[in-house]
């Protein structure tokens, strides 16, 4: 799936935006408080000196840079559809909840009335912004133009089941904490997920629980569709590996600041399940991220499909044309390239090499 350039510039544009959005409320944040202070706010150390309740979290900066990221994929490279679809996606999932938290009481006696209400704004028109990517994608689609067009990438045999692993592995130990945290207080339920005013949350955030289920599903949808070598696989596995790095690097900072390797051995059981979890989840981000950087193979026509998705091709039993002359538009590389690496030369050097 290619974008027309029409596309591309809108896609890079909406991408731009949201980064504008993000970035104005980390700036907000670090002037009210301090860099470190903010750092600090964010990994749950308990700061006597904060006057001003931060906004944002770690998981802001992560959206930023895959807001920049997706706008420069837009104009550059053949995985633009599936990059926009994907921060439309997790754009959508995140900012979603609020709409309803960000009036409730816990946000009233923690924020201003100006400030909640540029929150809200904000919400509109990320939401918004989400979904004109997701159309625009599906949208803005178009035939390759030739047969030397870049075509999206799939992840290598390899990068596939590494990545399968990883994040399939990361989504499972996530939906377990939220098991036991159901199982414990069930209490807090639905409030957890939703939010409520016994819920603690930044006003642009969403609920702990709902944004721990949707990186776990991300991660679990991510991981099938690497090892199925799906052409979204990499963009989408991409944005859920680097979601998963927040967790993971405060998760460190408190056990570098708690010291707790050094009484592992005497902390509960459940703690030290707490601690491997954070381990865990930074190994896991990234070798996907490492996995699924490098492209594999081109995309390619499944049989009896031309590249385009029009009408028949050639399928099993049949020849493949040879290349240049009789290849089917778009059609640049032999299949079956796989691996970490680029897909292999074609056979012959097109004209004008």
């Amino acid at each position: 799936m290619i974008l027309t350039r029409g596309a591309r510039a809108t896609g890079a544009v909406l991408s731009a935006l949201l980064a504008v959005i993000v970035a104005c409320w980390l700036i907000r944040d670090v002037r009210a408080t301090s860099f470190s202070q903010l750092w600090r706010y964010w990994a749950g150390f308990n700061e006597p000196d904060l006057w001003v309740m931060p906004a944002t979290s770690a998981m802001d900066v992560v959206l930023f840079v895959v807001y920049v990221a997706v706008a420069v994929a837009s104009l550059r490279t053949a995985v633009a559809a599936p990059a926009l679809v994907a921060a439309g996606v997790v754009t959508i999932g995140v900012r979603l909840p609020g709409l309803w938290t960000i009036g409730n009481r816990r946000m009233e006696s923690g924020y201003s009335d100006d400030l909640r209400s540029r929150a809200l704004i904000c919400v509109f028109v990320a939401l918004a912004a989400g979904a004109a990517m997701i159309i625009t994608a599906g949208a803005g689609r178009r035939p390759p133009a030739d047969s030397h067009e870049p075509l999206p990438t799939r992840p290598g045999p390899g990068a596939g089941v590494l990545a399968f692993l990883a994040l399939g592995a990361a989504g499972a130990v996530l939906i377990a904490w939220e098991i036991r945290q159901m199982v414990r207080y069930p209490e807090l339920f639905p409030e957890w997920y939703t939010g409520g005013d016994r819920i603690g949350q930044q006003l642009t955030g969403a609920p702990a629980g709902w944004g721990a289920v949707l990186l776990a599903l991300l991660c679990l949808f991510c991981g099938i569709s690497a090892v199925a070598r799906a052409t979204h696989a990499r963009p989408f596995g991409l944005i859920a590996a680097a979601l998963l790095l927040p967790g993971a690097v405060l998760g460190v900072m408190r056990i570098v600041h708690f010291e707790m390797f050094d009484h592992f051995d005497v902390l509960p059981g459940e703690m030290q399940l707490t601690v491997l979890s954070w381990m865990f989840q930074g190994f896991a981000a990234v070798a996907a991220l490492i996995a699924l950087a490098v492209p594999g193979g081109a995309g390619a026509p499944g049989p009896g499909r031309e590249p385009w998705g029009g009408g028949p091709g050639w399928g099993p039993g049949q020849a493949a044309p040879p290349y240049p002359a009789q290849q089917p538009p778009g059609y640049g590389y032999p299949q079956g390239g796989g691996g970490f690496g680029p897909p292999p030369p074609p056979s012959q050097p097109p004209p004008g090499w």
